[in-house]
């Protein structure tokens, strides 16, 4: 099944030089590039892009109470959670960004996969994370920032149609056809 995905590629990534290197890794694998642009993301918008629900915020909330050894008794994840969310969205203003939508089979699940886990800590070698970053929670807790993991992507096909429908105008996705698509999905030119 056909389906798309947005990734951006955070500011780190342009602060560095390495987003050519990374967008053709997507590319290697057979992915299609259907929108792609830079933009130095709003504040509001960065914002958008990081409204949670509850139970995401308090999921991560707990994760940082545990990281840096909080009383969770004492403490709230829900406030811990929106500062993450907050914190994100600055992070995300640093410098330019890079948003793409990615078309393919399966491409969310592959572009998971490509990027590796949430931390570049536990991220194997051969993701990008793994491979472009050697950040911890740890150290991000230390810092006071999130974690540099360098690169979003949408987790679920509700999250990607509502995240590119976020960072692109409907105008702005190319509908083409990839030379190579015919031959990777089999389709032949009937004579």
């Amino acid at each position: 099944m056909i389906e798309r995905t947005l990734v951006i590629l955070k500011p780190d990534v342009t602060a560095r030089g390495i987003s050519g290197e990374i967008i053709s890794r997507f590319e290697r694998i057979g992915l299609k590039i259907v929108a792609m642009k830079m933009i130095k993301a709003p504040l509001n918008l960065a914002k958008i892009h990081y409204q949670k629900d509850d139970d995401w915020i308090i999921k991560v909330g707990k994760k940082l109470i545990a990281n840096q050894n909080l009383d969770s008794e004492k403490e709230d994840p829900l406030i811990h959670g929106k500062k993450i969310c907050e914190s994100l969205a600055h992070d995300l203003t640093l410098y330019p960004v890079i948003a793409i939508v990615l078309e393919g089979h399966n491409t969310i699940r592959l572009v998971r996969k490509l990027i590796g886990d949430q931390s570049p800590e536990t991220s194997p070698p051969g993701t990008i994370r793994g491979d472009y970053s050697q950040d911890t929670y740890v150290l991000a807790n230390a810092s006071n920032r999130p974690i540099i993991n360098l690169i979003h992507a949408s987790d679920s096909k509700e999250a990607a149609e509502k995240e590119i429908n976020l960072w692109f105008k409907e105008e702005e996705i190319i509908e083409w056809v990839k030379p190579d698509e015919a031959l990777h999905f089999r389709k032949q030119n009937k004579k």
